[in-house]
This record gives structure tokens, C-alpha cells and sequence, in this order.
């Protein structure tokens, strides 16, 4: 009996013993399944995570309301702005401009300015001729700005040009490994073409969208301002094709058959005289600002030089007591529009009026302008200049002398003088190719005469990498 008894004892035991482990295996085997998820899980908790708490109610985290810190408040202006504005020199800067809310102020000869009525929130834009733009953030404390100098190296984008990728890419690699840092581009072409989707209305009545629109161009300028590349808007004013043709009341008429008179590129022009003209290139200028571009320059701002002049009929008598209040009239009406957008204006006009008195009178118009732009060309200059009779070789002296002489004349006004310098080939006296040597000293000629930058031009916007210093060595821009 007491075998039998130990067999069963024995079978007990053994049966207790195998529960015991069958339930420890089941326990760890559900804590296995628990603890590591399966691969299904984690590609889920991959693709799914869970939110990351955000500022907010967060009760429903843990289970009770938190109180969130304020925020700071925003800091206002006071009703009445004022500062100074001084150069690096701590020399006080007149005339400087203070644009906010849509209006622009200027500093007194002590570089002061005090400012009232104004939006409460809204940032302060400073600038002046030949100096970075600075922007100042509401404060309730009188403002200092020391300005700093900018000289703005370009080159010339054309029509076309802007929309090609690979001219394009060629310029802003310039731009990224030499002094070069700013670029014109042709908003509104020489033949009257507008480079991206126009919003102004007459301007898509006369049919000014031309075959090159770009259709993102605000993505072009957003990439330009991440580069740091000032940009500057050309537009062709009087000059106008397509405006001439949609508008035969507004162009210069042609006496012997009544139609849009032509000059020897057989493109027509618009009447300087008559204000919609004004109006038609103010508001492009407008819609251009509204672009974000730093600068409008305006070019072929005057009357027709060549072609049939005798055949062409204005709205108004044409002569010298007559040209110059027109062009006048438009650049004063264009600056009091422009500059409280926060742009500079500037003009181009032909090298010899330096020398000359004609139609785009330096001291008539420097009031209505923040850069003069001449074109110095050596090549344009047929006659040459006072001691130098041949142009070409002496591109250092008639680029010194012009910038030189429009900064003399124009010293009442802040204008300051940047000029078109060639990068092509000469076309009326020799024919030598203008290289590193000539453009060199050309950009020194501007220097010298205490120009602030120059702009190069080529037609075909193929410049000569050699003659631009390389970014290490450009120094300050």
C-alpha cells in the first residue's frame, strides 16, 4: 500500500510540477507579447507617432487645466518716432529717407527726423543713396542707425536673358564667387514687353505680356533675395512698340502717313508729353515695387534721338525750353510715387550729358532722383572727350571724367552717380575686343571719381569673368 501510495504521490507531483511550469511559460510568452510589439506595431507607431503635446489646453494629458505662461507683449511705437541717422564715421546723414506706413520722411542736415501719425505696428524702413537699407522693428526708445556703404556691382539680365536657365545660372554663379552682387533685370523691355504675369490692366489691354513670361517669377526673386543679390528693375519708358501700336493716340505720330512714327531699329515711341504715358509706366513701376525689387531704373527716359526726327509729331510744341520740363515732370511724379515704397529711383542717361546741356539737364533732374546711371561706354563716346580724342584707349579717363563731372554738377541733391560700363565689343572705332584690361579700367575710372559701383552691359549677357575680383579678395561690399 505504501508503494502504491508514493507512485500516486509521485504522479501528483509531476503533474503539479508540469502546471507550474505550463503557467510560467504562458506568463512569460504574454509578457513577451506585451513588451515587444510586433513588427506590424512598430511600422504602425513608425507611420503613426504619437502627438507631440503642443502649447495648449493640456488637461487632456494629465488630467487637470495648466496655465500657460503670457506672451510677451508686442512693443508698439510711441505717437511720436524720432532718431538719428549717421554714417560709419558717426557723421550725421541729411536727406535720408524714413518710409513707414506708406509715407516718407526725410532727416534735416543733423541727420534727425521725428515722425507722428503713423501705424502703431508697423516696421521702419531707412535708406539713402549709396547705403544698405535698414529695417527697425517698433521700439518705444529714440532710434540711432549707423548706415553702412553699399556699392552695388551688376550685370544686365535682358528681356530674354532672365528666362534662360543656363544665361541666368552663368550670372548668379558670378554673383556667388566674385564682387558681383547685384543684377538689372528688364521688367518692361525695349519693345514695350512686361517679363512676368502683369496685373495692370492697360498693360494687358495693349497686349505688353510678351513671349518670354516667366510664370513664377516671385519664386525667382525669393531665390535671388536668399542669395543676398541686390535687384534692380529696368524699365524702357518712352520706347514702347507695343503701347505705340494698341495706343496710336499716345505715340509719337509720324507726319507722312499718320501712323506710330519709327526710329532706325524700327521700333515706335510713346509722347513723353502726355501724362497717361506718365501713368502707364508709374504704375509698372508700382506693380514692379510690389515685386520686391531694391531699385527702378528707368531707361530711354527721354525723346527719340535718331531716325526721322523731322517726321515725328508730338502732342505739344518739341523743343529745348519744352523737352526737359516733360521729362522732368515724369521723373518727379515717378519718385513722389515710388520712394514711399521703400525703392530707390534711378535714371539712365547717354555718358555726354556730363558735358552737355540737352534734354536730361543733370541739375533739373537730380532733385527727382536717387542714382544717376550713365552710360560711359567708351565706344559711344564719337567725339571723344576734352583731351582725349580717341575714347578707347583711354577707357579709365572717359569713365572717370563722366562719373566726375554728373557727381560735380549734381552735388546740391543726395543723387548719387552709378554708371553702365561696356563689356562688348568696341563697334565705332577699332573694333578691339574690350577684355579684362578695359573693363578693369573702367570700374577703376567710376571708383576714382567716387561713383558708388557700376553695371555691366553686353547684350547678349556674356561678361568677362576675369575682370571681377573673386570673393575673398572683393572685400567689403
Amino acid at each position: 500500500m505504501s508503494d502504491s501510495l508514493t507512485s500516486a504521490n509521485r504522479r501528483r507531483n509531476l503533474l503539479d510540477g508540469t502546471y507550474t511550469v505550463g503557467l510560467l511559460i504562458v506568463a512569460i510568452l504574454s509578457g513577451y507579447g506585451l513588451l515587444a510589439p510586433s513588427g506590424l506595431a512598430r511600422a504602425t507607431t513608425l507611420a503613426r507617432p504619437y502627438p507631440v503635446p503642443t502649447p495648449g489646453p493640456v488637461a487632456e494629458y494629465v488630467g487637470r487645466p495648466v496655465e500657460r505662461a503670457p506672451e510677451p507683449p508686442r512693443l508698439t511705437w510711441p505717437k511720436l518716432i524720432t532718431g538719428q541717422i549717421l554714417d560709419a564715421s558717426r557723421a550725421p546723414l541729411g536727406d535720408a529717407s524714413i518710409v513707414i506706413g506708406g509715407s516718407e520722411h526725410r532727416t534735416d542736415a543733423e541727420g534727425r527726423f521725428s515722425v507722428e501719425s503713423h501705424p502703431a505696428d508697423a516696421p521702419l524702413l531707412i535708406k539713402r543713396p549709396g547705403f544698405e537699407k535698414v529695417l527697425v522693428q517698433p521700439t518705444r526708445a529714440a532710434i540711432e542707425v549707423v548706415m553702412k556703404p553699399h556699392m552695388v556691382k551688376a550685370a544686365y539680365l535682358t528681356y530674354f536673358g532672365i528666362g534662360d536657365k543656363g544665361i541666368r545660372g552663368r550670372v548668379l554663379d558670378l554673383a556667388a564667387r566674385t564682387e558681383l552682387n547685384a543684377v538689372v533685370i528688364d521688367v518692361k523691355g525695349d519693345r514695350g514687353w512686361i517679363v512676368y504675369r502683369t496685373e495692370v490692366p492697360e498693360a494687358l489691354a495693349a497686349g505688353a505680356q510678351g513671349p518670354a513670361t516667366l510664370k513664377d517669377f516671385n519664386g525667382l526673386m525669393a531665390d535671388l533675395k536668399s542669395r543676398g543679390i541686390y535687384t534692380i528693375g529696368r524699365i524702357v519708358t518712352f520706347k514702347d512698340n507695343v503701347l505705340a501700336h494698341a495706343r496710336p493716340e499716345l505715340a509719337v505720330l509720324d507726319t507722312r502717313t499718320g501712323k506710330p512714327w519709327i526710329d532706325n531699329e524700327k521700333l515706335a515711341w510713346v509722347d513723353p508729353f502726355r501724362e497717361e504715358v506718365w501713368n502707364y509706366n508709374i504704375a509698372i513701376a508700382r506693380e514692379a515695387a510690389s515685386k520686391g525689387f531694391d531699385e527702378i531704373q528707368f531707361d530711354y527716359v527721354r525723346f527719340p534721338t535718331d531716325g526721322r526726327l523731322s517726321a515725328a509729331k508730338y502732342s505739344s510744341p518739341n523743343n529745348k525750353q519744352t523737352r526737359l520740363p516733360a521729362i522732368a515732370g515724369f521723373l518727379q511724379r515717378a519718385r513722389r510715387e515710388l520712394g514711399p515704397l521703400g525703392v530707390y529711383v534711378a535714371a539712365d542717361v547717354f555718358g555726354y550729358t556730363a558735358f552737355n546741356d540737352n534734354d536730361t539737364d543733370i541739375e533739373e533732374l537730380a532733385p527727382h532722383l536717387d542714382y544717376f546711371c550713365p552710360m560711359v561706354y567708351p565706344s559711344g563716346y564719337h567725339m571723344g572727350i576734352p583731351g582725349f580724342r580717341n575714347p578707347v584707349h583711354n577707357p579709365y579717363e572717359v569713365v572717370r571724367e563722366s562719373v566726375r563731372l554728373i557727381q560735380q554738377r549734381a552735388s546740391q541733391s543726395r543723387v548719387r552717380v552709378r554708371p553702365w560700363i561696356q563689356d562688348f565689343k568696341d563697334y565705332a572705332f577699332d573694333r578691339r575686343i574690350f577684355g579684362v584690361t578695359e573693363i578693369r579700367a573702367q570700374m577703376k575710372g567710376a571708383d576714382d571719381a567716387g561713383g558708388v559701383g557700376w553695371m555691366l552691359w553686353n547684350p547678349r549677357n556674356d561678361y568677362t569673368a576675369g575682370a571681377l575680383r573673386q570673393k575673398e579678395a572683393s572685400g567689403p561690399k
